[in-house]
């Protein structure tokens, strides 16, 4: 396996070096798979990920409410591709390839800066922001991310610093805008209920019947059935005597 050219010891492109070296010696087929899952599979996945847990939430007693979740997951991950096209033109740093010989580069062509990394950035949003709505689909959802971080060293086109500034980039997005967003998506997803588009948030048939000691979908706290009924019971059983 080639070296890089390096000036002293950096973690990083030790890293980078270990990682993408696995491309040198893997089969073409294998770069072929990492180059399709790294560049567009795992964004994808991650797409058909949000859609099954917004059907998923649409078919609960709170559906509008539930909804607000899964609607966030995307919105964080626009939100913080935005906040990086500033930090990656204060930066400035060259993809690894242009500074360091002896890479295999997947994907060549990338013009663009390194740090921090969009892809990365964008599924680490989607991951953190899922998680915050359902925790199974939330821990996949976050898995995908790290298998996006992992491709986009082996692939050569990032440091693991551009990805781990990335994993925090969105994580920082998901979560610190989460209750604005609950605060706007919840009374948003309540009035869609209320219009012809309300199978987008609600499932048909559902929330007619709120589940017992919870809320309905426009009603305050409903009271368990059987202790109503033993409580008129007993009313009955005082009259009688």
């Amino acid at each position: 396996m080639a070296g890089l050219a390096l000036e002293g010891p950096n973690p990083d492109v030790d890293v980078l070096d270990g990682i993408n070296g696995l491309a040198k010696d893997a089969p073409r087929w294998v770069n072929h798979a990492m180059e399709f899952i790294g560049e567009y599979g795992i964004v994808a996945a991650l797409g058909v990920l949000c859609l099954i847990a917004w059907w998923t939430a649409r078919r609960r007693p709170d559906g509008p409410a539930a909804v607000a979740g899964p609607v966030w997951a995307p919105l964080a991950a626009g939100l913080a591709l935005l906040a990086n096209i500033p930090i990656r033109g204060f930066v400035e740093r060259p993809r690894p390839f242009k500074d360091h010989a002896g890479l295999a580069v997947l994907i060549p062509g990338k013009s663009d800066f390194s740090f921090v990394s969009d892809h990365a950035t964008l599924t680490m949003a989607v991951g953190v922001g899922l998680f915050l709505a359902h925790r199974r689909y939330g821990l996949i959802g976050i898995g995908l991310a790290l298998l996006e971080g992992f491709c986009r060293v082996y692939m050569g086109v990032h440091y693991p610093t551009d990805v781990i500034g990335g994993f925090a980039l969105g994580t920082a997005v998901a979560l610190l805008l989460a209750p604005l967003a609950q605060a706007a998506l919840v009374p948003l997803m309540t009035a869609v209920g209320r219009s012809p588009l309300r199978w987008l948030v609600q499932a048909p048939g559902r929330g007619a019947e709120p589940a017992a000691g919870g809320r309905g979908p426009e009603h305050g706290p409903v009271v368990a059935a059987e202790p109503a009924l033993r409580h008129h019971a007993e009313r009955d059983k005082d009259l009688a005597a």
